[in-house]
């Protein structure tokens, strides 16, 4: 039988046009096939955000302040020590754009100076939070029976301290000044609600198909609850932490206005706005206050709006 394809002398092939028509369509449909395939959690949850404007702005925010905290020298040329009382509550000008405070020290510069303070204390609190509280939560939900009812009581117990009050009092007995008695205070009362998430997202997790037979097949305790529980209960505590990361900033500032947070020499937003909250100075000199009141409320906002868009993109309820 004759071969109908071409040969050398350039003649038409029909039968090697189809063959290489049908490998193409067969090459389309299986790059179709592979891009239409079924992501994960984490993957289309990073789908879903890469395409959310509020987790865009908010993220680029947060990249923003955390490198002016690392390297605030980047953007700010002085000392946020050096200090003139000649020049007290001067107002803005094109050389110090935010003006002086009342003494004399320049107002940009400690407010660019005073995000690694704020933010410092945020995460480490928050780090502390999250881990405390997910080991708590995380135990009581997965052995159940009297270490859940011990566990969830002691929950209880710190849940009923007041945060603002019960830092207020304890931060008052301790002579140690500095960034880490403030983490370690709000790490301490602020833990859990992260514990009732983790608890509640554990005991969902456990009842699994997955689990059981991870179970059935020998896999201890350790493991089921580090390799087959948590990767699928982590996901809530992320976001609880992500939003409370904004609170905690928040928190730290309140204490250091109230005197019992962060002290001078530290510079940080909170002195800051302690320092400027006398009332005649603030109606003669307002800037000593906006700026770093205005520092305080973006930095608040920006982590909340990314909780807020994390939260969106891990809870299939909102999709």
């Amino acid at each position: 039988m004759p071969d109908r394809r071409s040969d050398r002398s350039g003649r038409s092939d029909p039968l090697g046009a189809q063959e290489r028509a049908s490998a193409d369509a067969l090459t389309v449909g299986t790059a179709e096939e592979v891009e239409g395939a079924p992501r994960g959690l984490w993957s289309d949850a990073w789908h879903d955000l890469r395409r959310n404007p509020i987790f865009v702005v908010s993220a680029l925010l947060i990249l923003f302040l955390v490198l002016i905290s690392l390297w605030p020298s980047l953007i700010a040329s002085r000392s946020p020590v050096h200090c003139e009382l000649g020049r007290s509550l001067e107002g803005p000008s094109a050389g110090h754009w935010f003006g002086f405070d009342t003494q004399g020290c320049d107002v940009y510069t400690r407010t660019v100076y005073g995000a690694r303070a704020s933010i410092a204390v945020g995460v480490c609190a928050t780090l502390g939070v999250a881990l405390l509280g997910a080991v708590v939560g995380s135990l009581a939900g997965f052995f159940g029976g009297f270490w859940d009812t011990l566990l969830s009581r002691v929950t209880d117990v710190f849940f009923g301290i007041p945060m603002v009050l019960g830092a207020i009092v304890f931060l008052s007995m301790i002579t140690l000044r500095g960034i880490w008695p403030v983490v370690l205070v709000i790490a301490a009362l602020g833990w859990p609600p992260i514990a009732r998430i983790a608890r509640g997202a554990v005991i969902t997790a456990k009842q699994n198909d997955y689990v059981q037979a991870a179970r059935a097949l020998g896999a201890g305790n350790t493991r089921l609850l580090l390799r087959h529980i948590m990767p699928n209960a982590i996901a809530p505590v992320i976001v609880m932490a992500t939003i409370v990361l904004g609170t905690f900033i928040a928190l730290e500032a309140t204490l250091s206005f109230l005197g019992v947070g962060l002290r001078p020499p530290t510079v940080s937003w909170g002195v800051d706005i302690s320092a400027a909250s006398d009332g005649m100075q603030f109606r003669n000199a307002p800037h000593i206050l906006l700026y770093p009141a205005a520092a305080l409320s973006v930095a608040v906002l920006a982590f909340i709006m990314l909780g807020d868009a994390v939260r969106d993109a891990l809870d299939p309820r909102l999709r």
